[in-house]
């Protein structure tokens, strides 16, 4: 043999070497192969179209291009709206500021406002009816007005230096102690049953009815187990079972009574332990510890949200009307997940967590440490304690709007609540629409922008592994496709995919849809459907709805 010049040898020895390492890296890139098998005869329900809710969106054009069903007026601050001032507090949102709405003095206009945006998306608007004691007021000219202010009060340790300096956090500078004996009147007016039946009033009379194109849906004030904390400025002390009971059954009563075709909403309760304790032993438990629930013991030991269902249901039999429709909750992983993490370990964490939702033998990884089995647990209380009420997760979102892995986990939650059943969701808030997130809800209602969507019956569908890859099949109605939704969540590395089908005749060739870290929805080529099977590989953070028309 001729010896060969060293730089020739050079180059054959790097070419083989970068050959090798390729190689290498293509054996490390590619998952274990994962077959989904679909069969569209069994586990038949009706997917609620009421899952796609959001809240507070930015305009009518967002509503529409997401074909959101539901607008949500939540939050702190609608448990002080006034509608004859147009304000709300901002309780410790915001120091505790009474500000009037951007719609001005015009009494309702907030309302008005949103009910005229969600039309405008085609949505239906969620309107929170105020339940505290106090709801808020402005100044003359609709000045500011502050729950503790530092000149009645004094110093402060945090304050609105920068837009409203008066305005405190009420926690004192000299002791570090929360202010304490301050009066309401100084930026609220007192609430009432009567005040808030005007503002209904007001609605029937701008809107019409719920069976005639008015306001369909209102909610019973937000989070009231933890009013003592966002509101203490008017209610310090943490509100009981029993007061919120009447209160609901109060207010509830009084929308019944004036809009009989609506549809009422609550108690949105804020996570884990507002779920299982009062406003009341939650403070209690914060001062004295956790062994022993006053309110809890007064009421037979029963965890407070089934104790608050059945006092419900025990009014309806006794009244015959019915003041509740939907049980609602919220729901916030406890860990980084609701965050703009995206570390590998968070991103790991997000992956798993929507378990939370779902699996009864799923320990949440959080403080809560406990199986929350959130869905299954509401039916089981709604079973046992109000039957016949529907359920709805009114607060949830999983962070990360700006990133795939925040993408992916909204898609996964949307398969999640269509294949288990949830009435009602919207999620907080709407992501902007430039977002990964956005595009992944896109995904279920308007992938090809002409407002073609996710099948509305979902059938059994099952994945080994839905930490690394999620599955969800339905079928659609309009035209008797079966759209498949799989959700590569593994952080790297493409897996191929065997979707088995039974019971279901397909044709040779289904549409092939994705979204992936390059943040736009692209149609790929259409996949081949051979011998009642779809063989494709994915890449890693992807979400693929694959359209197949029955054959």
């Amino acid at each position: 043999m001729i010896p060969q010049p060293l730089d020739k040898r050079l180059r054959f020895a790097l070419h083989a070497l970068g050959l090798a390492i390729a190689l290498a890296t293509t054996a490390h890139a590619a998952n274990a192969p994962v077959t989904v098998r679909i069969d569209a005869n069994a586990g038949r329900h009706a997917i609620s179209p009421n899952i796609y809710g959001v809240a507070y969106a930015p305009d009518a054009a967002t509503l529409a291009d997401l074909r959101a069903p539901l607008d949500r007026e939540g939050g702190n601050t609608t448990s002080t709206y006034d509608r004859q001032t147009n304000a709300s507090n901002h309780s410790n949102d915001w120091y505790f500021e009474s500000i009037r709405e951007d719609s001005g003095a015009v009494a309702g206009g907030m309302g008005d406002d949103f009910v005229t945006t969600a039309k405008g998306g085609n949505a239906q608007a969620m309107l929170t009816i105020p339940m505290l004691d106090w709801v808020a007021k402005v100044g003359s000219g609709g000045a500011k007005l502050a729950s503790f202010s530092q000149a009645k009060y004094g110093a402060q340790t945090d304050a609105d230096w920068q837009w409203f300096a008066d305005a405190g956090n009420g926690v004192l500078a000299s002791n570090g102690q929360y202010v304490a004996g301050n009066d309401p009147n100084d930026a609220y007016v007192g609430n009432s049953v009567a005040l808030q039946q005007a503002w209904l009033d007001h609605l029937l009379a701008r809107w019409g009815n719920a069976n005639h194109g008015g306001v369909k849906y209102y909610i019973l004030d937000n989070e009231h187990s933890i009013w003592h904390d966002t509101h203490r400025d008017v209610h310090p002390t943490g509100a009981t079972m029993d007061e919120v009971a009447q209160k609901m059954l109060a207010y509830g009563h009084m929308v019944r009574s004036r809009d009989p075709g609506a549809i009422i909403l609550g108690p949105e309760e804020y996570g884990w332990t507002g779920y299982l304790l009062s406003g009341y032993d939650q403070q209690y438990g914060t001062a004295h510890g956790w062994d022993h629930h006053p309110d809890k013991d007064a009421h037979g030991g029963m965890d407070y949200m089934p104790w608050l269902l059945q006092r419900l249901h025990q009014d309806e039999l006794a009244t015959g009307k019915r003041v509740l429709n939907v049980f609602t909750l919220h729901y916030y992983p406890q860990g980084p997940e609701f965050s703009d993490d995206v570390s590998t370990s968070t991103q790991l964490l997000r992956n798993r967590s929507t378990r939370s939702l779902w699996d009864p033998n799923y320990v949440d990884q959080s403080w809560v440490g406990d199986k929350v089995n959130l869905i299954n647990r509401m039916k089981s209380w709604v079973a046992s304690y109000y039957p016949g009420t529907r359920i709805g997760i009114t607060e949830y979102n999983w962070g990360a709007e700006n990133h795939i892995n925040g993408a992916t986990t909204q898609a996964d939650i949307y398969g999640i609540f269509g294949w288990k059943g949830v009435n009602y969701a919207t999620r907080w808030t709407t992501p902007d629409a430039s977002t990964p997130t956005y595009k992944a809800m896109k995904m279920y209602r308007n992938y090809d922008g002409h407002g073609a969507g996710f099948g509305d019956t979902s059938v059994r569908t099952t994945s080994p592994n839905r930490d690394n890859l999620s599955a969800w099949g339905a079928l659609r109605g309009s035209d008797g496709a079966l759209t498949v939704m799989v959700i590569a969540k593994v952080l790297s590395g493409t897996t191929t995919v065997t979707i088995d089908l039974a019971n279901f005749t397909p044709a040779a060739k289904a549409q092939w849809w994705q979204l992936t870290s390059a943040n736009a929805i692209n149609r790929l080529g259409d996949a081949n459907v051979a011998a009642g099977k779809l063989v494709i590989t994915v890449p890693a953070q992807s979400i693929n709805l694959f359209v197949i028309p029955k054959g």
